[in-house]
């Protein structure tokens, strides 16, 4: 498979992508409407967390869409977060409600999710959002990672329908929705996490191998089927080095596609949460008309 292998570019699809929602977002102006608006809020100065709102403030910026920080200290308590969610809920001038995970430990995430409005919730993570996913009812914000990976795959024409999928990683960010978004699509679905006693056993058999882990290389190139497609969504910093969770080298040999980290997944979930916001904006809007 050397040298024909499928690089599956997160970076220039992305950038593909964007340049169309600036267009339409330039459409809406052009007829006298406001910007779409983005509130994104962060407690505290996790450097992880910092880093990703600033690019995800820059994307917005760069297609047209508004964004608003609301920077809070650590020591915020669950109240006082509550306090603001409902108030950027309320605001019609506010599309989308975003609070950067994870959160300080001592507030809980799930009432944190529950206080977003399901229609400001471009995140995608409301039990409201998150059951029309499962339910496959149109209409509710998909989570932004699993929506990035659909696209890709859809835009490389790889087709989900009777695959075996197999997702490394039972999170709630990417491996859960994710695998309810891969049965929408109608493929079989197995997900491993870390209790699963052989993952390698799981592995082999998959036509799609998702990995979302954070655990650098933890899929060798022994764990991948000859002309598997591979999607690496794992992230991590080692050293002055970006790894994913595939050991790339090796595994770009045997795979039929494969996305890089970085350059991959990562453009892909910004430019989910773009194209969520602009939905929320133009149903925000079309409310506005009615």
């Amino acid at each position: 498979m050397e040298g024909s292998t499928i690089i599956l570019d997160g970076k220039s699809l992305s950038e593909n992508i964007r340049q169309k929602i600036k267009e339409e977002i330039q459409s809406y102006i052009a007829k006298g409407l406001r910007q779409p608006c983005l509130a994104v809020v962060l407690v505290g100065d996790d450097p992880p967390s910092v880093v990703y709102v600033r690019n995800k403030r820059k994307a917005c910026e760069s297609v047209g869409i508004k964004s608003l920080l609301y920077h809070l200290p650590y020591n915020t308590n669950l109240s006082e977060l509550l306090e603001l969610i409902a108030e950027l809920n309320a605001r019609e001038d506010v599309d989308g409600v975003l609070v950067q995970l994870p959160l300080p430990k001592h507030i809980p995430m799930e009432d944190v999710i529950l206080a977003i409005s399901p229609k400001k919730d471009v995140d995608g993570f409301h039990p409201e959002n998150m059951g029309r996913l499962l339910g496959r009812i149109e209409g509710g914000f998909i989570p932004c990672t699993p929506l990035g990976i659909d696209l890709l795959l859809k835009h490389y024409q790889i087709d989900l329908k009777g695959k075996d999928v197999v997702i490394v990683g039972a999170g709630f960010i990417v491996g859960r929705p994710l695998s309810a978004l891969m049965l929408w699509r109608d493929a079989t679905v197995s997900v491993c996490h870390i209790h699963t006693k052989d993952i390698k056993k799981y592995t082999l058999e998959a036509d799609i191998l998702i990995s979302a882990t954070g655990v650098p290389h933890l899929i060798k190139e022994d764990m991948v089927k000859e002309g598997a497609v591979v999607v690496d969504v794992g992230i991590s910093k080692v050293g002055d080095k970006i790894l994913g969770d595939v050991d790339f080298e090796s595994v770009k040999n045997k795979a039929y596609a494969i996305t890089p980290v970085p350059g991959g997944v990562g453009p892909m979930t910004v430019t989910s949460l773009l194209l969520n916001t602009l939905r929320a904006y133009e149903r925000n809007v079309d409310k506005g008309k009615s």
